[in-house]
């Protein structure tokens, strides 16, 4: 006795999901559309690169949550005298940047992520926030605006140059849009000049001081 073989039913095609790898694909305008593909194509050719891999990667993992520039604020910190009275500022004033930039500016933009997990070759923490502008970036255009006030212009290289690497590794991973990260770094730019001048004329450093060596 024999039975009918019964047909496997067909499966459901595969949906690509909206946000696949395509950087300027949801832009704010055919301009920054064209500098966002011109941006990653320039990328694409460092990607791949195992010195430009972990570096990005690793800039990009610590750029969460602002983590690098709070681990610089209290290494600094621990050389005590007037650093040490900076630290609490910093990081007081990254949270309140955070606030402006991750609840304010990114909610009223709603820019969806050129991809939803980032580039598939470069693991990354999957964002619950919209891309523009790119908090990475913002943090730290902000810190290197504090930091280089504090320390001098010429610690400026090493503060200017350690905020680039972050902000682009976000551009890198495919995480963020190029317009983000320059938008960010804007963002962070003027942030940062005004928390500057509330901390100069507020004169919080001294009172914090006052506190600490009492």
């Amino acid at each position: 006795m024999t039975t009918a073989s019964t047909a496997p039913e067909p499966e459901p095609p595969v949906t690509p999901p909206p946000d696949s790898a395509a950087p300027g694909r949801h832009a704010l305008g055919e301009t920054i559309a064209r500098f966002d593909r011109w941006a990653d194509e320039q990328l694409e050719r460092l990607r791949g690169n195992r010195v430009a891999d972990v570096v990005f990667t690793s800039a990009s993992a610590l750029g969460d949550f602002s983590l690098i520039w709070h681990l610089v604020n209290v290494t600094r910190g621990l050389t005590g005298g007037r650093r040490a009275e900076q630290v609490p500022v910093l990081a007081l004033a990254l949270g309140v940047e955070s606030l402006v930039v991750n609840q304010g500016l990114k909610r009223i933009v709603g820019r969806p992520r050129p991809t939803l997990e980032g580039d598939p070759r470069y693991p990354v923490r999957r964002p619950m926030t919209s891309s523009f502008p790119s908090g990475h970036a913002s943090a730290a255009a902000f810190s290197a605006v504090l930091l280089t006030a504090w320390d001098g212009r010429r610690a400026a290289p090493l503060w200017w140059g350690l905020a680039s690497v972050v902000g682009l590794s976000r551009a890198y991973v495919r995480i963020h849009h190029a317009s983000d990260v320059v938008a960010g770094m804007a963002v962070g730019t003027v942030l940062g000049l005004a928390a500057r001048r509330i901390v100069r004329r507020s004169g919080i450093i001294s009172r914090v001081g006052t506190l600490l060596w009492q």
